[in-house]
């Protein structure tokens, strides 16, 4: 057995789970011919060439390097084969545009950067031409007009450099140890500017310990794992880079989002790491198909998650005929439910955001194995899970193993334990800021039961968190929309929601323009708020904004306000900063009914 505990590196527990399996599939990719496969022995061969390639080529340890491409097996490649190197991997989104690679790259001091595509390739090279320290791009795929001020490597030049050293990397990854730096992932921060939390080896292989120990009453031994979500994201670079890998796993790499559905009866995953968005678009998309349907399929289908949610809930409450009813209803409705998903599912872990608890119900009741975890980038990343079989669907589990969680007296999540980060790269006041004497301050609310189940009940940040685990600071949306000449105050409403809307207060000057052209001498906001010839008016300006934001933190729909914030109705502080939850209270329906 391989001990979490006590293993240096990651590329250590890499190469000592291929040495065990070496001839078993390892990463999955789909091609024009269908599916096709490395195996772990030659994973490892190439993870070893391609960090002899990095040093070659001038990587040394400690340095730098991002990694910008689509979830494919080159990624995980060239993950793991920049740790082997002694070098720190620093992801980036495929989204981003030039300025954030730039920020990423500059924030971190990268010396290098491994990108995939052309597309993604021009974004990276003119980041990289504004930042001193990036000089050398490694192109999976060449770019139309090659850099001439920057050193350009094929990716195949890259893995030449290296053939015939691969020892040589082998001895450079057993000097590593736990306290070295393996990653610097981005993640917001208090003004929207993105740090970089500082990740170390052993921060990380303390989170597989607590995935480990958690799952293992499931029978961890030849695992599916289908890897869809962005693996530069802490919560799918944990675990299928770390965890999955580390336990011999096969790992599919999904070909989109768009085919998660047919990968997922193709490929008929054991365990799978999701986010709440997956499953409110499955929700949407079952109910949608039942409203069409009807009869008595719908009958069926309604009933299972009735008696489903009632069992769950306890088990003893249902009667002898519902027990009878409630197991014909296994064959008839679940076993469809469960093909959905490949039909041999152990678990799927939700995390990176709140998963809402009626769709959690509603699956739940369907038998699919919804795990809900929490967790943050600072905390690499997961927290805390409910474990298999006990299930508490309003929590999000007892604490890992190895994890401690406390709630301070203004109730904040406080959590210690080897997962917590180093620090953010390069930011000491913002480092002593979050961790606090061991502690690291989450900035969420919450509380713990009396079996040690903790509790999310708000968020102490301003920060919204999507269902789909995108931070965004709103403060930053909501300065851009009051730059419009047409817009005078926003507020940015979205956590645990599938997008963003907003409630917006338009200018003076855009209210008396609007009434002179109706040639009214007298009105308010709320005469004219409602009026579609006004919303459009509004609706140009959020469109310019929009088309300036990357898609997470675009603006889908917005309510006009009836009236502007101000100190006398409390929606303002008599320092003129909006009072989000007096704004809630008063427009929480109509900004709730932008979603229905």
């Amino acid at each position: 057995m391989i001990d979490y505990r006590t293993i240096p590196s990651i590329p250590k527990l890499f190469l000592a789970r291929a040495a065990l399996v070496p001839d078993r599939p390892c990463l999955w990719w789909r091609g024009q011919g269908g599916w096709g496969s490395h195996s772990y022995a030659d994973v490892a061969t190439r993870i070893l060439r391609l960090a002899a390639g990095l040093k070659a080529l001038g990587i040394a340890k400690g340095d730098r390097v991002g990694l910008i491409a689509e979830n494919r097996p080159d990624w995980l490649i060239a993950d793991l084969a920049i740790m082997a190197a002694g070098a720190i991997v620093v992801p980036a989104y495929t989204t981003n545009n030039v300025g954030e690679h730039r920020h990423v790259l500059a924030n971190s001091g990268a010396v290098a950067a491994i990108v995939s595509t052309r597309a993604l390739a021009d974004k990276v090279i003119e980041a990289a031409r504004q930042t001193p320290s990036c000089r050398t791009i490694i192109a999976i795929e060449s770019p139309e007009e090659p850099p001439a001020d920057l050193r350009l490597i094929g990716w195949a030049d890259a893995f030449a450099a290296g053939e015939g050293h691969e020892e040589e990397a082998r001895t450079a990854v057993d000097a590593l140890g736990r306290g070295d730096v393996a990653a610097i992932i981005h993640t917001s921060g208090t003004g929207g500017v993105p740090r970089g939390a500082t990740l170390t080896h052993g921060n990380i292989l303390a989170d597989c310990w607590g995935a480990y120990e958690l799952l293992r009453p499931l029978g961890l031994e030849h695992e599916i794992y289908l890897s869809f979500l962005p693996l530069s994201h802490s919560y799918e670079f944990m675990v299928c880079g770390g965890f999955a890998l580390g336990i011999g796993a096969e790992i599919y790499v999904s070909d989109g989002a768009e085919h998660l559905a047919r990968n997922m009866t193709e490929t008929r995953p054991t365990l799978m790491a999701a986010v709440p968005r997956l499953y409110e678009a499955l929700h949407q998309r079952i109910t949608h198909q039942l409203s069409r349907d009807g009869g008595l399929k719908a009958k069926l289908f309604h009933l299972a998650v009735r008696l489903g949610a009632k069992r769950h809930a306890d088990p003893n409450s249902l009667s002898l005929v519902e027990r009878l009813i409630d197991r014909a209803l296994d064959k008839l409705v679940r076993r469809k439910v469960a093909a959905r998903f490949g039909g041999r599912l152990k678990a799927m872990i939700s995390g990176s955001a709140p998963l809402n608890p009626d769709i959690a119900t509603f699956f739940t009741a369907l038998g699919v194995p919804i795990l809900q975890g929490y967790g943050q980038t600072e905390a690499s990343p997961a927290v805390s899970v409910n474990p298999p079989g006990r299930v508490k669907l309003d929590t999000v589990g007892p604490p890992l193993a190895g994890v401690e969680v406390k709630i301070a007296p203004d109730g904040e999540i406080l959590v210690r334990g080897e997962l917590v980060m180093r620090g953010y790269w390069n930011d000491p006041e913002g480092t002593a800021q979050v961790i606090r004497d061991g502690w690291l301050c989450t900035g969420d609310i919450g509380t713990l039961d009396a079996d040690g189940y903790l509790k999310i009940t708000d968020r102490k940040k301003d920060f919204i968190k999507n269902s789909g685990g995108d931070m965004i600071a709103p403060a930053k949306i909501e300065g851009m929309l009051t730059l419009e000449p047409e817009i005078g105050q926003a507020m940015v409403y979205g956590d645990r929601k599938p997008h963003l809307v907003a409630l917006l207060v338009p200018r003076e000057g855009t209210i008396e323009a609007f009434l002179s052209k109706r040639n009214l001498v007298t009105g308010t906001l709320a005469d004219i708020c409602d009026e579609p010839e006004f919303r459009a008016v509004i609706e140009r300006a959020v469109e310019r904004i929009n088309a300036r934001l990357p898609a997470p933190e675009r603006i889908r729909r917005f309510v006009v306000a009836r009236e502007p914030f101000s100190v006398a109705n409390e929606l303002m502080t008599v320092t003129l900063k909006v009072r989000r939850h007096k704004v809630r209270e008063a427009y929480g329906p109509a900004l709730e009914a932008l979603y229905k």
